[in-house]
This record gives structure tokens, C-alpha cells and sequence, in this order.
């Protein structure tokens, strides 16, 4: 694929409905003043970034256990159930451990695997030999799981559809936070099994998974690096940035508001968020919030230069606001994007990016010349604040 450049994406319209709010700033006016605030305030915007946004979110189970069902070994896609839940009340659903084989490995010096943790199982992708063997082939697992066994994905079939929502009826998570559940249930049972690095978990998924990757990694610090791709309204596009384009030259499209999100796929999100529909302006965060909370550990946000539906250049500007926290907690090398030329899929060269981020973190390698390349002219930021100085 050829590198981006700033002509592919002509923004036709653009419309800003308010300035992003500061992640800084308390609820009770004072703003933060040093790291030890920062955690403090963090927990504060876990109530809308999280919460409000996604629901109350299940909490770590009372019951756990894994169960091996064919362990093939190195080389091979070893399958594991996992049981958790209340003592009351439990759900299982599988993860699929693709580990690579002995030949692989030699390039880890004798440690063990990073791993990446992905809910997509249930998507194509996640079966393309290309695409798996572009982690394996620099030694790195793959954990996949089936979100869907936990929540249901069914167009209009109604909320809290599936086995999780029996386990934790008295929360409000919606399908996503089902789904984020398992990438936390999934570290567990990799904790246990003991073959991988846990110093190095990664989280990702694409559009609906990559809502999913992003909430669970803005919860659950033991993923050393959280890859939403192309997640569209929800998570890492802007709701107060509503933009039209066209990419090169091809019919022109719009971007996904909340409107859109709430209509199609309500089941998704918490119950309160509803009542920001079509006055998104006056949302007490928005998407940067969310990417804010993965600081100071590595955020990288994928998106394609041709999928308008997710909002291109209001996912930069939440990323580039997102960017003055990490600055402020000295991780702004922990935080990258990164555009493909494409369209709306989790494409090998996606992978690719998140595969040299590993190894930038397990291995010295170098950055690849991909990263920061925008497909279209660098909007100004919509904000009107700054870190606060350390």
C-alpha cells in the first residue's frame, strides 16, 4: 500500500458543536496540579467517560476457573474454556490461545511471548491465516474469544440480550461492557496459564471490537497496550465533531453521530447516554476522556484514511486533546496513531503497526515511518486548555 498523504481525504463539511472538555478540571471547579491529583481525577471522569457512556460495568468474578479442552502446544491454536462469574451464578465462553511456533520464538531470546488479546473471534478476520501469522511470525500470541457468547450482538433484538446480564443483573452495562469483561477475564486465565509475558498484553479489535479494546483497556491496567482500529461513534471518533468527505474523489459520506449509534445499536451503551442524543455539546467528556484514562500506558489509535462512518478527523482531535494528559504524566511517547489508506476493515498493515509497537516495548526495535501521517490537512485543536504544568 502506498503512504499516506494529506490529499486523500477531502473534508467537504465540518461542523464543530462545542469545545472539548477539559480532563482536568474536577467536578467541583479546581483543576488537577500533580500526578497524585491525576489518579484522583481519573476515578472522577470514570463516572462519565465509563459509566455514563457504557453503563455500571460487572465486576471481577467471585469464581474462576480455566479448563483446557485441546492443547496442541506451540504452533498450533490451543483452546481453553473459561468459567466465571458469581457463586451463584457463572457464564464460559472460550478463548483460543494461537501460539507460535518453536522457530518463532527464537526471536524472544528465550522469554516468554507477548500476547494480544482480541475479542473479535467472531469476525472473518480473526481466522486469515495472513493475519494472525503477522503477530506469530515475530513471536507473539494471539488470544482470541468470541465476544458474543457473552452478550449477544443482534440488531434491534432489545438490551441485555445473553448469559452475562443473567450473572450481574443488578448492573447497567450494556453489550460492550460485556464484552470488555471478557479482555479482563481473558488476562486472568492468561495469568494463570502462565505462557506469556504479562508484562506485555495488548488489547485490540475493530469497530464494535475496537469500542470493546478501548473500554477494556481504559479500565483494566494490566494491558500494557490498548489498540482500538476504526472504532467509529463510541469510542475513539468525536461527538462533537460532525464532518462529511470524500476519499479520493469517490462518493462523498458522512460521519456516525450519536444519533446514528443510539438508533442502530443502543444495546451497545449504557442506559443514561440516550438523553444526549442530537445535543452532544453538552456531554461532560467525550472522547478523549476515554483515551486520557489509558495514560501513561501506550494508546495507539488506528484508523483508515477512506472510513468517513468513523469519523477520521474527530478521532485526531480527541487523540491530539488525549495527548496533553500523556504529556503531563511525561508518557507522550506512549501515544500514537496512525492512518491507512483503505477503507472500513482490520487490515494486515493495521496489525503490522501494533506488531512494531510490541516490539518497540520487548525488543529496542525502530518506530515504523508510518506512524503520524494524516490523510488530510492538520485541523487547529478544539479546545481552549493545556496541561497543567507538573
Amino acid at each position: 500500500m502506498s503512504y499516506i498523504d494529506e490529499t486523500m481525504l477531502d473534508v467537504t463539511e465540518y461542523r464543530v458543536l462545542g469545545k472539548l472538555p477539559d480532563p482536568f478540571l474536577f467536578d467541583d471547579g479546581t483543576r488537577v496540579d500533580s500526578r497524585e491529583a491525576w489518579t484522583k481525577r481519573r476515578a472522577e471522569i470514570y463516572r462519565s467517560a465509563i459509566e455514563l457512556q457504557y453503563g455500571t460495568m460487572p465486576p471481577a468474578p467471585e469464581v474462576f476457573h480455566v479448563e483446557a479442552l485441546y492443547v496442541p502446544g506451540r504452533g498450533k491454536r490451543n483452546v481453553y474454556r473459561i468459567t466465571a462469574g458469581t457463586k451463584e451464578r457463572t457464564v464460559s465462553f472460550r478463548m483460543c490461545l494461537h501460539r507460535p511456533t518453536k522457530e518463532q520464538e527464537q526471536v524472544l531470546d528465550g522469554k516468554k511471548p507477548p500476547v494480544i488479546v482480541d475479542g473479535d473471534l467472531c469476525f472473518e478476520y480473526a481466522m486469515d491465516r495472513a493475519f494472525l501469522d503477522t503477530a506469530l511470525n515475530e513471536g507473539i500470541q494471539w488470544a482470541l474469544f468470541d465476544r458474543t457468547e457473552l452478550a449477544n450482538d443482534v440488531q434491534h433484538e432489545g438490551r441485555r440480550k445473553g448469559p452475562l446480564y443473567e450473572v450481574y443483573p443488578e448492573y447497567t452495562f450494556g453489550a460492550l461492557g460485556a464484552w470488555a469483561w471478557g479482555y479482563s477475564r481473558c488476562v486472568d486465565a492468561l495469568a494463570l496459564l502462565g505462557l506469556s509475558d504479562m508484562s506485555c498484553v495488548a488489547f485490540t479489535g475493530h469497530s464494535r471490537g475496537g469500542k470493546t479494546a478501548a473500554l477494556a483497556g481504559a479500565i483494566d491496567e494490566r494491558a500494557a497496550i490498548v489498540n482500538p482500529n476504526e472504532t467509529c461513534a463510541g469510542a475513539c471518533g468525536c461527538y462533537r465533531v460532525h464532518m462529511k468527505a470524500s476519499y479520493l474523489g469517490r462518493e462523498e459520506g458522512r460521519s456516525e453521530t450519536l444519533a446514528d449509534l443510539l438508533r442502530n445499536f443502543g444495546f451497545w451503551m449504557g442506559p443514561e447516554l440516550p438523553a444526549y442524543a442530537e445535543r452532544e455539546e453538552e456531554l461532560p467528556f467525550d472522547a478523549h476522556f476515554l483515551k486520557a484514562m489509558v495514560a501513561p500506558r501506550t494508546l495507539f489509535v488506528s484508523e483508515a484514511a477512506g472510513d468517513i462512518w468513523a469519523n477520521p478527523v474527530g478521532s485526531y482531535l480527541t487523540t491530539e486533546a488525549a495527548g496533553e494528559v500523556f504529556r503531563f504524566l511525561g508518557a507522550e511517547d506512549h501515544l500514537r496513531w496512525y492512518f491507512r489508506p483503505g477503507v472500513h476493515y482490520h487490515h494486515v498493515d493495521d496489525v503490522q503497526m501494533l506488531v512494531n509497537i510490541i516490539c518497540m516495548k520487548t525488543r529496542g526495535a525502530k518506530a515504523d515511518e508510518r506512524f503520524f501521517r494524516l490523510p488530510f490537512g492538520t485541523p487547529e485543536p478544539i479546545r481552549d486548555w493545556v496541561a497543567p504544568k507538573a
